[in-house]
């Protein structure tokens, strides 16, 4: 039995458009970056300790439990989802004209181990002007992102490039999931 301890409907989405059967069940866990902490281990350590806590709390030694936890890097600063709309602006200001990396961190725990991998991607963003800012705040859509955009909705017009991979932006990085759940069981949860 594959679970997805996350409340992402991204993340669903993604699972389920990629063949897997599933069941979903958030974990609760505290979100905040140890001090000076790596923005790779970041995600890593969530990822696992979300796994972890679900695998925990499901109390099924068959279990499969996928965890994943994003987050955007502008200069080794994180940032996650913005508190509210002026965060979100400033946020949006930071990525404006740079290039920044995207980060997941993925863990799958089973009654034997938890397996962990990051994978990371590098995302162009135009300049934007202080009223493309606005109007995009206004619209939510950056309320409940990582990094205060989301590349498939309507902030997808101002990426002109990425490195790495698109579905990572996303909040899943799909073949890095497959390989880590082949690695564990071949064909978990399909």
């Amino acid at each position: 039995m594959l679970v997805l301890a996350s409340a992402s409907p991204r993340r669903r989405e993604l699972l389920a458009q990629v063949g897997y059967a599933f069941s979903v069940h958030p974990a609760h866990i505290p979100e905040d970056p140890l001090p000076d902490e790596d923005p790779i281990a970041y995600v890593v350590r969530l990822a696992r300790e979300k796994a972890e806590a679900v695998f925990r709390e499901l109390a099924d030694p068959g279990a499969v439990v996928l965890g994943a936890d994003t987050t955007v890097t502008v200069d080794r600063q994180i940032l996650g989802k913005p508190a509210d709309a002026a965060d979100a602006g400033r946020m949006l200001r930071l990525l404006s004209g740079r290039t920044h990396r995207v980060i997941t961190g993925v863990a799958v725990a089973t009654a034997g181990s938890t397996e962990v991998a990051a994978e990371v991607t590098a995302v162009k963003f135009l300049t934007l002007s202080d009223e493309e800012i606005a109007d995009y705040v206004a619209t939510d859509e950056p309320l409940d992102k990582a990094g205060a955009y989301a590349i498939q909705g309507r902030a997808a017009r101002w990426i002109p490039r990425i490195e790495g991979c698109y579905f990572n932006v996303v909040g899943l990085p799909l073949a890095l999931v497959s390989s880590l759940l082949g690695s564990i069981r071949p064909g978990a949860g399909r």
